[in-house]
């Protein structure tokens, strides 16, 4: 039964409202402790003090894994990944059986899922490893950031290469948006290529494959540039449609701004059959994304992304809480597993699913009065070590837990990133879901090698000319 939740009062809610130049930074003292006493990236080092051969225990972090750590057999980036923990083990497994005994420490959406498929969705509870890590040069930034990057009411100033706020300081919703801002200026490479695929679940387990190749130009994340070379710009984005034939040639690209009531997000789409080029403003909030027949939104995808003017932010703990989140999905994008294996009625099989005890930023946006969105409220769990979102718990206009969005969190170590090796969007109504970045069939992943092409391959003439 999914679970209703009581609204924030008004007056409460826009009393957390960021007003412009509030925000103090972060003192040199505070920064300095980034590498120190915190990861780069602004975690807590030390562990939790428990056996985490009891999957209830959470290490110290010791500098996460690179491509060093990885077997020989592992040569280029865009291969699919050999996993490091293959011979990890099940310590335990939550169900809807037992979830009251984890209650504290599972996010809702998730306990929700228990209760929606209580003989088929579980978690499967592995040894914690804190696997984040990031190039040094990122670190070197993200600590400059500390010292001079600004919280503005749609935005953020004087950040580059790296997470924008890694101590979290401020009033309480400051916080909070430091928080969000983390995930979406996180570190992911410069520039990646990717060939995957994505599909709608339907109640029944049917499904139809859209296989897309997209590349992403991270310009914040280029150490070619600057801070004066950004100009508002965080990436651009280009996909076009391989398959099925009805939609191939179809395309899309995006130039992703920070402030984007400053600068709006430039999207443009192609349609091969027409062999016309046109502007898609509405390309952002709650506007439904075709290929994932309505279950994800714009500002779903990434789990958030795009400006949070519209919403009032809260930043639920002072500090991180111990929670069950996906962690080290490397079986996730395994070539061994085909996607009619995994894809099973209501949401990706359990067995392919590991779950770790990490520590998280719990994070609530409400919806402002007079704002339009179709989630009224939304409650963000975020990884403390890479600043990824790991689970989304999203309510209707009702207050009813309406849908939930889980990234299977794994690194990159090639490059390294923290980033998903699938993104899943669930409807607890409906009960279908969406998956996203599937590539389990395809003959390469996420690839980082390619070399950086110019910022004109991202015109919108780009899109006639990859489309056809």
């Amino acid at each position: 039964m999914l679970k209703k939740i009581s609204l924030l009062g008004t007056a409460a809610a826009l009393a957390f409202a960021v007003s412009a130049g509030s925000q103090a930074k972060v003192p040199a003292s505070e920064a300095a402790k980034l590498g120190v006493s915190l990861t780069p990236m602004g975690a807590q080092i030390q562990g939790n003090g428990k056996d985490v051969a009891t999957g209830l225990g959470i290490p110290a972090w010791t500098g996460g894994i690179t491509r060093n750590d990885i077997p020989k057999t592992y040569t280029q980036s865009g291969q699919h990944h050999p996993d490091p923990f293959e011979n990890d083990k099940v310590l335990f497994t939550i169900s809807n059986q037992n979830q009251a005994q984890y209650a504290e420490r599972l996010p809702e959406g998730v306990k929700a899922l228990m209760s929606t498929y209580p003989d088929t969705f579980k978690l499967n509870v592995y040894q914690s490893r804190r696997t984040t890590s990031t190039p040094e040069w990122v670190n070197k930034n993200t600590k400059e950031n500390a010292a001079r990057a600004e919280l503005k009411p749609t935005g953020v100033d004087n950040s580059f290469g790296g997470v924008p706020f890694p101590i979290l300081h401020g009033s309480n919703s400051e916080q909070a948006q430091q928080a969000i801002w983390n995930h979406v200026l996180r570190w992911r490479g410069v520039y990646v290529v990717r060939r995957a695929s994505e599909v709608a679940v339907q109640r029944n387990g049917s499904y139809s494959l859209v296989t897309s190749q997209q590349e992403v130009y991270f310009k914040m994340h280029d150490p070619k540039l600057t801070i004066a070379d950004i100009d508002n710009v965080i990436f651009y984005y280009l996909s076009f449609v391989k398959s099925p034939a009805r939609l191939a040639g179809g395309a899309v690209l995006v130039h992703e701004t920070v402030d984007q009531l400053a600068m709006p997000r430039q999207a443009w789409g192609y349609n091969a059959g027409q062999r016309r080029v046109r502007r898609a403003p509405n390309l952002a909030y709650d506007t439904p994304i075709a290929a994932a027949d309505g279950l994800r939104t714009a500002d779903d995808t990434d789990m958030f992304n795009g400006s949070p003017d519209r919403y009032n932010w809260r930043l639920v703990h002072d500090k991180p809480v111990e929670m069950f989140i996906p962690y080290n999905n490397y079986e996730m994008d395994s070539p061994k597993i085909k996607y009619s294996d995994m894809l099973i009625p209501g949401h990706i099989k359990a067995d392919y699913q590991r779950w770790e005890l990490h520590r998280v930023w719990v994070v609530e946006a409400q919806l402002k009065e007079g704002e339009r969105h179709i989630y009224e409220r939304r409650v963000f769990y975020i990884d403390e070590d890479s600043w990824q979102i790991a689970v989304v718990d999203q309510y209707d206009r009702r207050g009813d837990l309406w849908r939930v969005s889980i990234a299977y969190i794994k690194n990159y170590y090639e490059v390294p990133t923290q980033w998903t090796a699938l993104d899943v969007f669930h409807d607890l109504r409906a009960r279908r879901f969406h998956a996203q970045y599937l590539d389990n069939e395809e003959p390469s992943i996420l690839d980082f090698s390619q070399p950086t092409p110019d910022e004109r391959y991202f015109h919108p003439a780009a899109l006639r000319r990859r489309g056809t």
